[in-house]
């Protein structure tokens, strides 16, 4: 059996060797090399997600190397022996993603959804709230092995968002104001609403804090936890269901559903043990600089700090 293959390859690595290691890298896998095309993107600077100027930090350049081929195997198959251990990259340097190549088509549509704490922005909103109440290191440590697949996420927030309690509403509105966007999340949203395809996020956070965000990115969807609030205080608890890993798999079902968008040409992005379902019912699951649990099983890594890297995976 041979299959019709597109790779994205990415990269931080200057091209003066015209790639040479990637090349070898390909052909050592069996890929039949058709089509070779280096791209450079240049550097971008972080974004404030909130309403207050903050501190930018620059992410670096990076080149995408766009190559067709054919491989004579299952794309299950050429994957493994381009990246056998997924803790590490196959070849060093390069993250270096294998699908299926598609018939162009105009009319087909694809959707992204995405996670949002250490996905879309660079923090994780609980800790920032913690650090409002003076329990950073405490909560942040829960969030950890949570991210990690240590703790049930269920109960690792209820037991994060109890130990909010007291802290006053506006500390929501200040952490909300002081987020950053991560590095190509503004360029990665602009490629996908350039076409008319939706762009979806779904939190293991808070409604507060992403809805406002939501707004000013012009987002399709957006679901998040409720953080339930009285007298102008965090009473420690959230109201509703919780969005577990469940929850995000669910309503990526159903965005997709509703945006009449087949799931093979849905793009899912997470960082955490959270986001595995919801990678894992994506036609392309993507770990952005992933927890090893996630890592594992994802279809594609990101170990670049740009977000908008993903775009290439849609062509875009």
């Amino acid at each position: 059996m041979s299959t019709s293959i597109s790779i994205v390859a990415l990269t931080d690595i200057p091209s003066a060797d015209e790639h040479a290691a990637l090349r070898e890298h390909l052909e050592a896998a069996g890929v039949v090399i058709e089509s070779f095309t280096p791209m450079s993107f240049p550097a971008v600077e972080e974004v404030p997600a909130g309403g207050r100027d903050v501190p930018v930090e620059g992410a670096a350049p990076y080149v995408a190397v766009l190559v067709d081929g054919r491989f004579k195997g299952s794309l299950e198959e050429l994957r493994s022996a381009l990246n056998p251990d997924p803790q590490v990259q196959g070849l060093p340097g390069y993250d270096v993603v294998a699908q299926e190549r598609r018939k162009k088509d105009a009319e087909k549509r694809w959707m992204l959804i995405m996670d949002v704490d250490s996905t879309l922005i660079g923090q994780e909103a609980v800790d920032e709230l913690a650090a409002h109440a003076g329990i950073e290191d405490r909560v942040a440590e829960i969030t950890e092995q949570a991210m990690r697949g240590e703790l049930d996420f269920q109960e690792s927030l209820r037991e994060r968002v109890g130990a909010l309690a007291g802290l006053e509403e506006d500390a929501v509105r200040r952490v909300s104001e002081s987020l950053t966007l991560t590095p190509g999340a503004r360029e990665l949203i602009a490629a996908f609403q350039a076409r008319g395809f939706p762009v979806c996020v779904v939190s293991g956070g808070f409604v507060q804090i992403l809805e406002p965000l939501a707004r000013r990115l012009g987002l399709d969807h957006a679901r998040a936890n409720l953080l339930e609030i009285e007298d102008g205080v965090l009473t420690g608890k959230v109201s509703g269901r919780i969005v577990d890993a469940n929850v995000k798999e669910e309503s990526l079902r159903e965005w997709a559903k509703e945006e009449d968008v087949d799931l093979a040409r849905v793009i899912a992005i997470g960082d955490g043990a959270n986001d595995r379902l919801m990678l894992d019912r994506a036609g392309l699951g993507v770990a952005f600089q992933a927890k090893p649990t996630l890592r594992e099983t994802a279809d594609a890594q990101i170990t670049l700090r740009r977000l908008d890297a993903a775009r290439h995976f849609a062509g875009l």
